[in-house]
Order: structure tokens, then sequence, then C-alpha cells
């Protein structure tokens, strides 16, 4: 079955997911036909040419403002609108997965005590589904794209993506997702179903990886590596470049406190690895992540809190002892 046919399909099934959550999705079909319009004027425009007429009695379509126009205006809104939908549904999941005591007893009372376990698999599988179609479909439309108009545009439509931060597949909170996932099955899974690839992780000490492998044998791989302490991440935190780090050595980077954590960075703080500023206030703290490492690495994951407890307690005397002698005048 054609990609077309099988979006088409699994967009039809969803629809009253679509509807409740409120979700986007690439419009792939839509911009398939733009593309069809400009094969054709490209068509038009060769036979123009082979007539050899005067210049001004050419075919007007020798450029696509138009099409480009309608295509990555329309599919950046998409993109985006589809990326602030995900995000916002995988922060709303994994708060009721992670959240303890009172504070997990109210959502679960606003919810109608509805969101079992079993409905919360189901919906970070419905998830899943939802960014791997969509992901898929951009890429297939890019590609396709790049060939009707024989150009790069399409790619650095993707480098546009990733530098704005809303490339899906490489989004922290899919490899949230991704951990819950793991976290709930309790080992790597087979594939979800036909619309959505599936999950694994090796975490073997020399280089941890998260992988998340798609139809036509695409391929995702997320580095669970420290680029600071060349360890395995531990209390990790994205920053919002994408890069993954400590928590501690992403505080150490930023010159604050491991207890501050790294929303307290400064605006001008740089990420380590690409260096791009401001990127420490939107961080994410990787709970799910975390849980999977700790499971799957008890001894290691005690050795390393206590260590970082050890950190934090040194830090806050070293703190409040400033703190004091500049309070007396010391």
């Amino acid at each position: 079955m054609k990609f077309g046919e099988t979006f088409t399909e699994y967009l039809q099934g969803e629809q009253q997911w679509f509807l409740e959550k409120k979700c986007s999705y690439v419009e792939y079909k839509r911009l398939k036909k733009v593309l069809k319009s400009c094969r054709t004027c490209k068509s038009l425009q060769g036979s123009c040419n082979s007539e050899e007429e005067p210049k001004d009695q050419l075919c007007q379509c020798q450029s696509c403002s138009l099409c480009d126009q309608m295509f990555f205006s329309e599919l950046m809104k998409e993109v985006s609108d589809i990326a602030g939908c995900f995000s916002s549904r995988v922060r709303h999941l994994l708060h009721l997965h992670i959240s303890t005591g009172m504070q997990r007893y109210v959502l679960r009372f606003r919810q109608c005590f509805k969101n079992n376990q079993q409905l919360l698999a189901q919906e970070g599988m419905m998830l899943i589904e939802y960014i791997s179609m969509n992901a898929i479909a951009i890429r297939k439309i890019l590609k396709k794209y790049d060939k009707v108009h024989s150009s790069v545009n399409g790619m650095n439509f993707k480098y546009k993506m990733r530098a704005e931060h809303i490339e899906l597949l490489q989004s922290p909170w899919l490899i949230e997702l991704g951990a819950f996932y793991l976290n709930f099955s309790g080992s790597d899974g087979g594939e979800l179903n036909e619309f959505s690839g599936h999950f694994s992780c090796d975490l073997n000490m020399t280089s941890p990886v998260m992988t998340l492998m798609l139809r036509d044998s695409i391929k995702i791989e997320y580095d669970l590596t420290c680029a600071i302490c060349l360890d395995m991440v531990f209390n990790p935190y994205a920053l919002s470049c994408g890069h993954l780090f400590c928590k501690s050595c992403a505080c150490s980077a930023a010159s604050v406190m491991i207890f501050q954590g790294p929303k307290a960075a400064s605006p001008e703080s740089k990420c380590p690895i690409c260096r791009e500023a401001g990127t420490y206030a939107k961080a994410v703290h990787m709970l799910e992540l975390d849980l999977l490492l700790k499971r799957r690495y008890k001894k290691n994951w005690k050795e390393r809190r206590a260590a970082e407890r050890a950190e934090i307690l040194k830090q806050s005397r070293e703190f409040w002892d400033s703190q004091t002698k500049y309070a007396i005048g010391y």
C-alpha cells in the first residue's frame, strides 16, 4: 500500500481522536496536489521552450513562487501546530503517569477516574502513531518537492525546522514518550501497529542509545551520553535546542547551583554543544527517561544519586556560608 493511502486510512481511523484532542495534522493530499499542479506547469514550460518561441511569449510558469508560498508557509504552520499539540499532550500524559500523592489524586478526580494505567498506555501509543505518521508525511512531501523542482529547498526546510526546534522526530518529548512506553511495557517492544514503529533501548555503558524504528526502515537514534561528563545521562535535562545533559553538568556549564536547577541560568547562558543562547529557560526535566535508567541500572543509578546529593549538600553549605558572611559584613 502506498504511503498516501496508508496516511488517509490512518486519518480516517483516528478522526474522532483528532476532534477530541484538537490536534492538527499534515494536509498530505492537498500539498501533493500543489506539487502535481506545479509539475503540470513545468511540462507546459518544457513544451513552450521546445517550440523556440520568443522569450516574451514563453510559458510564464518559469518560477514556482506561488507553489512555494502555498507549500512552505502552509507546511510550516502545520508543523508548528503539530509540535505544539504533541508536546502539550505528552506533557499532560506524563504528568498523570509520574505525579504522586495528592497531586495524582486531584488530577485523576478531574478526569473522572478514567485515566487508569491501560488508558494511559493507549494514549501513549496513539501519540507515538500521531508523531510518526506526520513526521513520515513531512519527509515524503519534502522529498517529492525536491524531485519535482530539482532543488534542495526541501532539504533546507528540514534544516529550518531543526533551527527553530520544531523538527518532530528530534523533540525531547518524543524521547520522554519512548521512555514512558518502555517503562510501561517493561521491555523493548515489537511494533505497535502498522501506523507506527517501535522503541528499543540499548543502555550499555559505552554508548547508551534509544532507537525509534519507523516504516520504510527509517531509524532514529537518540544518544543518551552526556557531552560534558561523557557518561550516561543522570537526572537528565533537555535544553530547548534538544541536547541532553545530566542536571549537575548542565548547571555547572551555566554556573548555577545544582539545587537551583538549569532554569535558574541567565538568559545569556549557552548550550555547551551548539552554543545557542537562551536554551536553558525552557529546559525539560526528563523524568520518564530518568525512571527508565533507574529501573535498568539500579546500582549505578543509586551510586550517582548519592554522589549528586553529596555535591548538592556541599554547594548548599558553601552558598549559605557566603550569604551569612555577606549579611554580617564579614
